[in-house]
């Protein structure tokens, strides 16, 4: 049997402790695991990020000063497209994992979770190139991982004007009550598009509408 191949990890952070937990946490639960450095922020990461051996996928927290999750994000996605990252943070708003899937993120893992789901991650990430937990649903999950099967069902779904604008909308930073003062519409009005599109596109939740709009080119990557 081929033994599994290494992945190699590195951490960005600015709590040195929590980087240090994590590490030994990683260490316990998947020993086919390496991590090749750690990073303060995003300014430390470009310093010690070495373009002839890249890491497979990058733990990154939002929070952190000089440079950010969400300007780390995006340069990494414009400089090493082919880094995956999976986020590691306490804010968990909607509004911010759609922000942060719209960059390119991978993955969205709150802090305190438990360490078998870290573990499923890493190999879902490493393996599939994604991981959402509960975010999703199984068929869409489905559709992410085979374009061609996506690209069928999309086209079986049809989708009004005005489920079309919801969704664009819903893909931004924008909270619902905003989104329903951008579309002229009531709050109530507004629960009902998206009420109607969790269950017409069988997804459970905003992210999971981001994910749909993203995976069928309803809206642009940042």
């Amino acid at each position: 049997m081929k033994p599994p191949e290494l992945i190699k990890l590195a951490l960005v952070d600015d709590h040195k402790l929590f980087r240090k937990g994590l590490i030994s946490l990683i260490e316990l639960i998947n020993p086919h695991c390496t991590v090749l450095f750690e990073a303060d922020d995003g300014l430390d990461l470009q310093q010690k990020i070495n373009p002839q051996n890249l890491p497979d996928l990058i733990l990154l927290d939002i929070n952190m000063p000089r440079m950010d999750g969400f300007e780390t994000l995006q340069w990494l996605s414009q400089t090493y497209p082919s880094v995956k990252t999976l986020v590691v943070s306490m804010v968990e708003k909607e509004e911010t994992v759609v922000r942060m899937l719209r960059l390119g993120a991978r993955g969205f893992l709150c802090k305190d979770i438990e360490p078998h789901e870290l573990g499923e991650a890493l190999i879902s990430i490493a393996s599939k190139g994604f991981y959402y937990t509960d975010f999703i649903t199984g068929k869409l999950v489905h559709s992410l991982q085979h374009t061609n099967a996506g690209a069928a069902t999309s086209s079986q779904i049809l989708l009004s004007t005005q489920e079309t604008e919801f969704l664009k909308w819903a893909c931004s930073e924008m909270t619902y009550v905003q989104i329903a003062n951008k579309m002229c519409l009531s709050p109530k009005t507004i629960d009902g598009y998206r009420n109607s599109l969790f269950e017409k596109l069988a997804v459970k939740s905003r992210v999971g509408l981001v994910l749909y709009a993203i995976r069928h080119h309803l809206v642009t990557l940042a």
